[in-house]
């Protein structure tokens, strides 16, 4: 038996018009939409609240928190607001609340000026420096954690979790299916490209966030239960779970983002394939930076990641067989013998309006 959900970061315009980020939108900015945003009380244990308080809903602001010279946090550098849905059976049912959260957040956000737009990368600002400059318990606090020390990729990039996990499934199962999922990312993730923008103007490329992201964070995530199943590797293949929820939970982390949510179900539909897939055999604990960031240049252009895609593609649909959800492979195909991504489609518009803001407003488009 599958389980499934869908962690999605969000962006946004504010009033004026500009894409709002930690350079001039402050907390209390997007902390006036979580707060009338409701809470589902069933959704507990399944979901985290994490220490700082910040989590409490489907709905969170995503950032950098700021700690006084101890444990306290006294702020938090924005980034944006993270939807997360509860934990389904079913794919049609994590999508589902997907859409309907993200309605919610954006006839909220509204109220306050404030509207989504598909980013996958700062258009703006390629890199993120806290201030003011860390303390000394803020440093010593990221020298604990290697996977910390990429704040400053996290805070100018955009993108989903897709979470799946089998019930039951054995440790050692879980963490080889999280080093297929590794190995094989360069071919899923051009499906999902989105961030063709970069330092204000267009990036020669079509996934910034992949270039510059992937192999200084993982690909997939794997969540266990016991510390000497732990696997050191930088960045983590593997990660204590924090809740009983998270165990035997695998995260695929190195898409863009999509406004599109059917391409979630279908990337969802994808995973739920290689992991029933015995035929392909490639194996990797750590992402390849270099195949990741040809990906990222050249997607389906490229005849060996275009080759590898369609043989992932296929060996997933063959895995799947009669399974409901093949029909979600559908949208996957179409980009495929296409050989176009969601960046060729953002490329073209900005060509014609010539202004990223223009390009990005006409996103969410539905």
């Amino acid at each position: 038996m599958f389980l499934f959900g869908i962690e999605h970061e969000v962006a946004f315009l504010n009033k004026e018009g500009k894409f709002a980020d930690f350079s001039h939108t402050k907390f209390a900015d997007l902390n006036q939409i979580i707060e009338k945003l409701p809470t589902y009380p069933s959704d507990y244990p399944q979901l985290r609240v994490g220490d700082a308080g910040i989590k409490m809903k489907r709905w969170y602001i995503e950032g950098f928190e700021r700690f006084a010279d101890s444990d306290e946090v006294i702020d938090c550098h924005v980034k944006g607001i993270e939807i997360r849905t509860t934990i389904h059976s079913n794919i049609q049912g994590a999508i589902t609340e997907l859409s309907e959260s993200f309605k919610l957040l954006r006839k909220v956000a509204a109220n306050f000026g404030l509207s989504p737009v598909l980013v996958s990368f700062n258009p703006y600002n390629p890199a993120f420096e806290p201030q003011p400059p860390l303390n000394h318990y803020e440093i010593k606090q990221l020298e604990a954690y290697p996977d910390e020390q990429t704040a400053n990729i996290h805070m100018v990039s955009y993108g989903p979790d897709l979470n799946i996990s089998v019930v039951d499934l054995p440790t050692e199962d879980v963490i080889d299916i999280g080093k297929k999922l590794t190995y094989y990312s360069p071919y899923i993730v051009p499906f999902s490209y989105s961030s063709p923008f970069y330092n204000g103007g267009l990036w020669d490329g079509l996934s910034v966030r992949t270039f510059i992201r992937t192999g200084k964070r993982p690909a997939a995530l794997v969540f266990i239960q016991k510390e000497e199943q732990l696997i050191n590797s930088t960045p983590s293949l593997t990660k204590i779970a924090r809740i009983p929820a998270e165990v035997g939970r695998i995260e695929f982390k190195a898409c863009d983002s999509c406004d599109d949510f059917l391409i979630y179900a279908a990337l969802l539909t994808l995973l739920k394939g290689l992991v029933l897939d015995k035929t392909l055999l490639g194996r990797a604990t750590i992402p390849d930076a270099a195949l990741h960031q040809l990906s990222a240049k050249e997607a389906f252009d490229n005849e060996d990641i275009f080759g590898n895609a369609t043989k992932v593609l296929q060996a997933a649909e063959v895995a799947l067989e009669d399974d409901q959800d093949i029909h979600y492979l559908t949208p996957l195909k179409l980009l495929l013998a296409k050989r176009k991504t969601r960046s060729h489609e953002l490329i073209q518009m900005f060509h014609r309006l010539s202004s990223i803001e223009d390009v990005i407003r006409l996103t969410y488009n539905f």
